[in-house]
């Protein structure tokens, strides 16, 4: 089984049909693999229902998916150690220190890094896109998890 930590853009297009990895992402957290997320994605996914969609119900079910995955194989805490890590990493990529706080994340948890973010961390090789994630093998069957 594979680790899959889950950014911003992950759980946010399992909430907007129109987005183009809405099926792959809806997979990806209805199927047996272990996730895991970041506590900046409760205020990631949030700020843009809130911000940008105007969205309030999707901001509380948003916040509920953040949750059904931290319960599942953890929230990942940011702390000292982290940030430092972020920190170079972003030096290194040229990226911001936010998304590099995931790629953080996802090493410090020994896993792989789900985006829909193309640019900055799946064309870097930092992360994978969703398709990718729910085309691997599972190794055990488990009932899918609810992702409404």
């Amino acid at each position: 089984m594979n680790l899959w930590l889950l950014d911003a853009s992950i759980l946010l297009a399992c909430e907007d049909p129109d987005d183009e990895h809405h099926h792959d992402c809806r997979r990806l957290l209805a199927g047996d693999d272990p996730l895991a997320t970041l506590d900046l994605a409760f205020y990631e996914v949030t700020n843009v229902a809130v911000r940008s969609w105007r969205d309030h119900p999707a901001a509380r079910r948003l916040r509920s998916r953040v949750t059904a995955v931290a319960d599942d194989a953890g929230l990942v805490r940011v702390d000292a150690q982290l940030l430092e890590g972020a920190a170079a990493i972003a030096e290194e990529h040229g990226i911001s220190v936010y998304d590099a706080a995931y790629v953080a994340a996802a090493r410090a948890v020994s896993g792989r890094l789900v985006s829909c973010d193309v640019r900055d961390l799946v064309s870097r090789g930092l992360a994978v896109l969703p398709r990718l994630a729910v085309r691997q093998p599972a190794e055990e069957k488990a009932p899918p998890r609810d992702v409404r």
